[in-house]
């Protein structure tokens, strides 16, 4: 079949990635839409995906969530799109494409976003069975599979952003994985020395070995052809049985040679600042597969998507040009956030560097300045939280001290930066290019009044999401000076915040979700069932204060059941194939020999694997929720209970041996940890807490990395707050030195309830502490020094707590009404849930989980689903 141009002009567009379906919505927006038709071809199975986002695929994340490609959207604007189909010829004289099936198009523009291929570096056995590249849906649909045919180890080649994410890939299917990267840091495009090191230490913390400096020589195999290991140009030999090829990518310009269009000499189809071919005016190249007019490939995103846009322009015969783009990048690898900005390796003459580094907590930030105060770029690791910012203000003199910006929240002069301070010309979302006056000016000219407003206005924020914090803060700050009331309500049945309906529900001894929604909830929403942001807010609520309120304080009876959250549910944590994790609790880690008897014996004995935690408990996961009470029957006939790790409350109080048995120790950090966890377990919280308690200044406990933690010295306790060890670490601040017990106690009550009163929802101690006005020196006011006369109304709510706590899996395994619950099916109690199940690995099980179904459309419109799961 052979289309040809005709009255209604054709665009033809090869490729369908992220790129593409950029390039898509900007002809839509400029109505071409209406008066070309469009005809896509692509070479994958599915329509675009969020590339950038792939590695989700392996925590959860679905093909279908992974699309970019509104299917609405293609149909509304009569795009042509023919997926499965790529283009294979160009005939640039009759002005034709012709793809696999057949199909030829005749076209009056082509444009051309072929992208890239994975570069695989030409050692012997690069394609034996094992090997494998990190590029596409497939490619991990194949590396997973291969994986759990019985693979143990894998080895990913190249250190760079792809390389660190398939590393991360392999340690969660369960590989012991290795990095090798011939540079001599990691991610060397973006850090320098210092953030390579930084990087290198938190990865290596997690169980990832990192080899640095060397190359990869050859792939050795089996004699059936398998990967069973890489010799290193070290000399080494390294056992794997499974490599991934993460060595960086080439333009995908192979159509382009074929047809005659020029090329650069390393690759790249050449184009002028149009993103049109210098060899064919019909013919433009957008995305990775271009060479642009500054003799750069951009292998990000944000510059492919303003490609998208002048190629579009242009074909509208507007006025575009790309001359080039910033590679800012903010990414999260394996959990680390890595971010660098401008010039960031200091190539500017006369640029002088400040750095705050450190190493123990995997911290690292650089700022270049030049030598007139302008900041000129970054490199930051660990802690990207003021990328949003300092990006912005790249080009221009900070109004603070540079040295104040690469300190800690909490670290001497530290000064945290609002967007306010940002000048309208401020790029605040880089990938799509959208400034800080053009999101005022969504709100002050377009009306916009929320986040998704202005989004959808402006298109900021809607494609890696790093600047969504600032889009809000901007968005706020805008409302408020334009005399708006800003509605800070929990959501849209209350109109008060999460703090003004803990106190109702303290003033006025409101027991129920359901009085508090009728009484003080928002006219529209009275009467009604509430929503998933409040319910198990107010449940929280209620929790927190059911002895003083004269509430029931078993979060599963009557209505409160139904507000929880998934995991308190069940009083346990919901697993990803439908199972559920048991945590007995273990304070301050002490265990005795029968306890760890009775833990393996339940284990065993119910098939469950274990694990031991980072809070020094131990963990059991595979159980059925039916076999939920079994289990809590015997762990607590042997003297456990509840340790809380379902539900936002106190998880673990961790500890060193102290000074009972090592020589360093000046104070029993055991029995403080025993004691603390006792006194704070079961308190319900806007988020989870953890604790420490170390026995002296070596800090082995890790109690500045907690929501509260303690460090023993000569003359008692230092009271630490606010600190956090996950996604966003932050040092806990010195509250308070050199307590005895009582005041130590007495202040820590004080500070829990204090915070359970005034944080958001959801809200950490480390994020409530640099949010609250007046930050740690109010708190100090309120606690220590008791400035709101509060401090007794404080304690006595702790007090009440602490005398009415009962466990939770002891008060269900005694009321058969409260078993009932537990049950897969309710009409069918007896029967488990068929869809959880387990397949062996080390000696232990984990969850057999459904492959990744691919789903093939044939020309008869009917469809091929090959799908296969883990023990295929």
């Amino acid at each position: 079949m052979t289309a040809t141009p005709g009255a209604t002009p054709t665009i033809v567009l090869v490729g369908h990635g992220m790129v593409g379906q950029r390039f898509l919505e900007a002809l839509a927006e400029r109505g071409l839409t209406a008066t070309h038709r469009v005809v896509v071809l692509c070479e994958e199975p599915r329509p675009a995906y969020d590339r950038v986002a792939l590695t989700s695929y392996f925590s959860g994340r679905t093909p279908d969530e992974l699309s970019v490609t509104d299917m609405e959207f293609i149909d509304a604007h009569g795009i042509e799109l023919h997926v499965g189909d790529p283009a294979e010829t160009i005939d640039r004289a009759a002005r034709t494409v012709t793809a696999r099936s057949g199909m030829a198009v005749g076209y009056d523009t082509l444009v051309l976003a072929t992208g890239s291929y994975p570069f695989v570096p030409p050692v012997p056995h690069k394609d034996a069975t094992g090997c494998f590249v990190y590029r596409t849906i497939e490619d991990l649909l194949a590396i997973e599979e291969y994986a759990r045919s019985g693979a143990t180890v894998g080895a990913v080649v190249g250190g760079g952003l792809l390389g660190l994410e398939a590393a991360g890939a392999l340690k969660g299917l369960g590989l012991t994985s290795h990095i090798v990267e011939f540079a001599p840091r990691l991610m060397p495009v973006q850090v320098d020395e210092g953030g390579g090191a930084a990087l290198l230490r938190t990865i290596e913390e997690m169980g990832l070995t990192v080899h640095t400096g060397v190359g990869t020589q050859e792939i050795v195999v089996d004699p059936a052809g398998a990967v069973t290991g890489m010799r290193l140009s070290d000399g080494s030999e390294l056992a794997t049985d499974l490599v991934v090829f993460s060595a960086g990518v080439r333009p995908r310009d192979q159509l382009a040679r074929d047809c005659g269009l020029t090329v650069g000499e390393r690759g790249g189809i050449t184009v002028d600042e149009q993103c049109r071919t210098v060899s064919d005016p019909h013919v433009f190249a957008i995305g990775e597969c271009a060479l642009a007019a500054d003799g750069r490939v951009y292998g990000l995103v944000a510059p492919g998507y303003e490609q998208a846009e002048t190629a579009a322009a242009t074909i509208a015969a507007d006025e575009a040009a790309f001359t080039g783009a910033d590679l800012s990048t903010k990414l999260k690898l394996l959990g680390v956030d890595v971010a660098s900005f401008g010039d960031a390796h200091g190539t500017a003459e006369g640029c002088l560097d400040v750095v705050y580094s450190d190493s123990r907590s995997g911290l690292y930030k650089k700022l270049v300045i030049g030598r007139d105060g302008t900041l000129l770029g970054g490199i930051l690791v660990g802690d990207a939280e003021a990328y949003g910012t300092l990006k912005a203000f790249t080009g221009s003199v900070p109004p603070v001290p540079p040295e104040s910006l690469v300190l800690p929240a909490g670290g001497g002069e530290s000064v945290q930066l609002g967007p306010a301070a940002l000048p309208d010309d401020a790029v605040i979302c880089s990938c799509n290019n959208v400034r800080k006056g053009t999101i005022r000016g969504a709100v002050t000219e377009h009306a916009c009044t929320t986040v998704p407003e202005v989004k959808k206005c402006t298109k900021a924020g809607t494609t890696c999401g790093s600047c969504v914090k600032v889009l809000g803060q901007l968005v706020t700050a805008e409302l408020e000076a334009s005399g708006v009331e800003v509605d800070k309500g929990l959501c849209g049945c209350f109109a008060q915040t999460r703090e003004e309906l803990y106190e109702i529900v303290l003033a006025l001894r409101v027991g129920t979700y359901r009085d508090l929604l009728d009484r003080y909830g928002r006219e529209s929403a009275r009467g009604g069932d509430g929503c998933e942001v409040c319910k198990p807010a107010v449940a929280s609520i209620i929790a927190s204060l059911a002895p003083t309120i004269g509430a029931s304080g078993y979060v599963l009876d009557g209505e409160q059941g139904a507000l929880q959250d998934s995991n308190d549910h069940f009083l346990a944590n919901l697993q990803k194939n439908g199972s559920y994790s048991v945590v007995p609790r273990i304070p301050g880690g002490e265990i005795t020999p029968e306890g760890l008897i009775t833990i393996g014996e339940i284990a065993r004995d119910f098939g469950l694997y274990t694990k031991i935690t980072g809070g020094q408990r131990i963990d059991m996961f595979g159980a059925r929720v039916e076999q939920l009470p079994l289990i809590w029957t015997r762990l607590v006939d042997a003297g456990f209970e509840s340790g809380h790790a379902y539900g936002k409350a106190l998880r673990t109080v961790k500890s060193c041996v102290g000074s009972t048995w090592c020589r360093y120790g000046v104070q029993d950090s055991v029995r403080m940890a025993i004691d603390l966890e006792l006194r704070y377990r079961g308190l319900r919280s806007p988020h989870k807490l953890k604790s420490a308690v170390s026995g002296c200044a070596r800090e082995c406990a890790e109690a500045q990395s907690k929501d509260f933690g303690v460090i023993a010295t000569a003359a008692g306790w230092n009271l630490y707050v606010g600190g956090n060890g996950g996604a966003t670490p932050r040092h806990a601040d010195l509250l308070a030195q050199d307590l005895s017990d009582a005041e130590l106690v007495r202040l820590i009550d004080r500070f829990l309830m204090f915070y359970i009163r005034t944080a958001d929802r959801l809200e950490r101690t480390s994020t409530w502490l640099e949010r609250i006005p007046g930050g740690l020196d109010h708190v100090r006011d309120v606690v220590v020094e008791d400035s709101l006369g509060i401090c007794a109304e404080l304690e006595s709510l702790m007090a009440a707590h602490v005398s009415a706590y009962a466990d939770e899996w002891a008060t269900t395994i005694d009321d058969p009404e409260k078993l009932a619950r537990f049950v897969s099916f309710v009409n069918a109690p007896d029967t488990p849930d068929p869809v959880v199940g387990f397949v062996p690995e080390r000696d232990q099980m984990k969850p057999d989980l459904p492959l990744l179904s691919i789903g093939l459309r044939r020309p008869d419109g009917t469809a091929t689903v090959l799908e296969g799961s883990a023990q295929r």
